[in-house]
């Protein structure tokens, strides 16, 4: 199962949203949903927690799960288990993927990350 999620923030207002793309057995689920006033690291952060949450409530825990996000600052915190200014945000993160049997998660450009992007923008647009 292929995970891939992204926020979209006004940097003037910080209206926040989540773009959830979920890929099963070639299906895709499109999601995207508002998310609490933040800066746009912690709106990342937000999405991939959503995201986990999404998997757990729509499929349960028996999953291997492939997460992608094009946040450097998610995907390596993530790698490290360690982040000084997200901490709360990543402990959360992290006990969502220790409920799914594997999670791999990578980095990738955003160029990759379509998806993801444009449901976080429709997400935003939402919140107008």
């Amino acid at each position: 199962m292929q995970l891939y999620t992204d926020a979209a923030t006004e940097p003037n207002t910080e209206h926040s949203a989540a773009g959830i793309l979920i890929i099963d057995n070639g299906q895709q689920h499109q999601l995207k949903q508002s998310l609490p006033t933040c800066d746009n690291h912690t709106a990342e952060f937000l999405a991939a927690i959503a995201g986990f949450k999404q998997l757990l409530d729509q499929y349960g825990p028996a999953h291997t799960i492939f997460f992608f996000t094009d946040s450097k600052i998610v995907a390596e915190s993530v790698s490290k288990g360690y982040s000084k200014s997200f901490n709360v945000e990543l402990h959360t993160l992290l006990h969502l993927q220790d409920q799914f049997q594997i999670v791999v998660t990578q980095w990738l450009p955003e160029s990759q990350n379509h998806g993801a992007h444009q449901l976080a923008q429709q997400g935003l647009h939402l919140t107008d």
